[in-house]
């Protein structure tokens, strides 16, 4: 009977050398892909951690995207406000020195100017950062502004800011002087007072100062208020009576006049006459003369301005009832009859909530802005007046130079107003909490990816050193099997 060969893989030395095949193929698959394994599995009992760690930088990522886009819209934004800080200061340049020609639509080189400017303006504040209106609130989808157009001439039923001045225009100028009511000359004492109590439009009397010898001066007092001057006697050549007015847009003018025996009668005086009676007369019609002037120069531009603010408001703001020459009150107007210049988001909260983002576990940050904040909102107004308003008549000159005046101020940062300034600063505050979180983040980062590595990665130094070991280890395996493949029992008969 045959004797086979001993069977040497079920054997001892045969599982070993399987061992050492299957740890040779792991350390060549750790060296060729830098892992432990290629399952959670084989990572060890440190994976856990590394799982962890995972997720913690998958959110440090998702900050970074946040925080990026974030950037790249306050830095869109950035530069949108200073274009308007630039158009302002020409404006207002302009308007403070520029010629006072009219040309014949009644406008200065200043107001022609003025009109692009207001384009401009509108352009930039429907500025985009990707797929969002920047100025435009939580609606990032929907255009900040309207048109320059049609914010000036309206679209169909919806009235645009040159109506709405007109109207108010109408308000405030009454009968020619500024809704105040003088008595006539022959009318001893002279009376100027307030056509009707309570009213919004026109003059109001502020102030009266009177250093006429001789004269009754009392008031104003009574509803509505009235300024009563009677003359007992005739003044000194050089006394003085000034009346102080509040205008619509806040500002204030005074009327002086001076009794005067000089002949010609100069300009701002009024000429003592041989009686009292005449005397009474000539105040009467040099103050006829002066309230008319003011009505119609610096009335005129003040009620601009104020229908400026009344149709830049929220809702926007008209003469209520007709005839408007005698209105009395404001309403407000509605979509049917109005423009709405702002279209965008106008939710509660500050602008700047509109937009929140989180950029860290426990901080957020604030990007949002609006164009109807009152920074842009009063320098889009003032150049929007500037655009609008045509002088007329032989005061036209001094109706621009008056209107040219409040645009000037009013484009002057004031204490306690916001400022475009104000807004970058509020960027500038994001930023930098931004800045910070993302040298916080890098920290993180570092020390989460370290964690992950020590778990999963492996050191190819050290692998290629167990490689050359176990090749070692393997080849002196093989050789002993190979030796001992050849044993049979035939080798140990004697022959």
């Amino acid at each position: 009977m045959a004797i086979n060969s001993i069977g040497y893989g079920s054997t001892v030395l045969g599982q070993s050398v399987r061992n050492l095949n299957d740890q040779l193929t792991t350390l060549s698959s750790q060296l060729t892909t830098g892992k432990k394994a290629t399952t959670y599995a084989g990572m060890g009992a440190n994976e856990g951690f590394a799982i962890a760690a995972r997720a913690q930088l998958s959110n440090i990522s998702a900050f970074t995207d946040t925080m990026t886009k974030i950037n790249t819209t306050i830095s869109v934004a950035n530069t949108a406000l200073q274009s308007l800080i630039g158009i302002g200061g020409q404006v207002q340049n302009a308007a403070a020195g520029g010629a006072l020609a009219l040309n014949g639509a009644g406008q200065t080189i200043a107001q022609q100017n003025a009109v692009s400017q207001l384009g401009s303006l509108l352009g930039i504040l429907n500025t985009q950062s990707g797929d969002r209106y920047v100025f435009s609130g939580a609606a990032i989808d929907t255009p900040a502004v309207t048109d320059a157009d049609t914010l000036l001439n309206g679209s169909g039923a919806q009235v645009g800011l040159k109506q709405v001045v007109a109207e108010r225009n109408q308000a405030d100028l009454g009968g020619g002087l500024g809704r105040l009511v003088l008595s006539a000359p022959a009318t001893s004492p002279i009376t100027l007072r307030e056509d009707v109590a309570p009213s919004v439009f026109g003059l109001k009397f502020n102030s009266v100062s009177s250093s006429l010898t001789g004269a009754t001066v009392t008031g104003p007092t009574g509803s509505p208020p009235t300024l009563s001057i009677a003359f007992p006697a005739n003044p000194v050549s050089g006394d003085q009576i000034s009346l102080k007015f509040n205008l619509p847009d806040g500002t204030t003018e005074t009327v002086q006049l001076t009794a005067s025996s000089a002949v010609p009668t100069p300009a701002g005086s009024f000429a003592i006459g041989a009686t009292p009676a005449a005397t009474s007369a000539n105040l009467n019609a040099a103050l006829g003369s002066a309230v008319g002037t003011l009505a119609n120069t610096a009335l005129v531009a003040a009620s601009a301005v104020a229908a400026s603010s009344n149709f830049f408001a929220d809702p926007p703001q008209r003469v209520a009832g007709t005839p408007l020459a005698t209105g009395t009150a404001l309403t407000n107007g509605t979509t049917a009859n109005t423009i709405r210049w702002y279209t965008g988001d106008n939710g509660a909260g500050s602008a700047r909530a509109s937009s929140l983002a989180r950029i860290d576990q426990s901080v957020s940050v604030q990007y949002g802005a609006r164009a109807n904040e009152p920074a842009i909102r009063n320098q889009l107004q003032s150049v929007a007046v500037l655009a609008a308003v045509a002088s007329t008549g032989p005061n036209a000159t001094a109706q621009a130079a008056a209107l040219g005046q409040r645009v000037t101020h009013n484009l002057t940062a004031q204490p306690g107003q916001q400022t475009i300034q104000d807004i970058q600063s509020d960027f500038a505050v994001a930023q930098t909490t931004m800045k910070d979180a993302t040298a916080r983040q890098t920290q993180t980062q570092a020390m989460l990816q370290n964690i992950v590595d020590q778990a999963e990665s492996v050191s190819p130094e050290q692998v290629a050193s167990q490689i050359l070991a176990l090749q070692t280890a393997l080849q002196a395996s093989y050789q002993t099997t190979s030796m001992l493949s050849q044993l049979s029992l035939t080798k140990f008969l004697p022959i």
